[in-house]
């Protein structure tokens, strides 16, 4: 059988850094990953729960990139 499981679950936020502040301030969640990606514009954001593994899952944070993706962020 093959073992499987979950790197990353994206979630489509407004902004990189209010999210940022929102998982680790309020949630204490730990910043993995905040790399400027150029190419494409974007950062690749990634932010853990506390007490996360090494290899756990943790949430990739995606900016909307168009106003239908917008209407699914938090307000």
């Amino acid at each position: 059988m093959v073992s499987q499981s979950l790197a990353h679950i994206a979630l489509i936020v407004r902004d990189y850094d209010e999210a940022i502040a929102w998982f680790t301030d309020k949630l204490g969640f730990t910043l993995v990953a905040d790399e400027h990606q150029p190419e494409q514009g974007k950062r690749w954001v990634l932010v853990a729960p506390p007490g996360a593994g090494e290899n756990a899952a943790s949430l990739l944070l995606a900016r909307a990139a168009t106003p239908e993706q917008a209407a699914f962020t938090p307000r």
